[in-house]
């Protein structure tokens, strides 16, 4: 089983990490960001391009045509 523990605060990180080695859990360290930066990058501008009105709008019969 995997536990993730979110918003743990700096003071409390210590306690927590001597806890988790006295009862024999393996700790890993924070995660690389697994996402390519240029895509994330093109991803928040397209959603601030639709945000601000710049999308093209697409009906549900031109979309269904793009499947097939």
């Amino acid at each position: 089983m995997e536990v993730v523990l979110k918003n743990v605060k700096e003071k409390d990180l210590a306690v927590l990490k001597s806890l988790a080695e006295a009862l024999g859990f393996q700790i890993e360290g924070p995660r690389e960001n697994q996402y390519d930066p240029e895509f994330v990058k093109e991803v928040l501008q397209a959603e601030k391009d639709i945000k601000e009105g710049k999308g093209t709008p697409v009906t549900l019969e031109e979309l269904d045509q793009l499947w097939k």
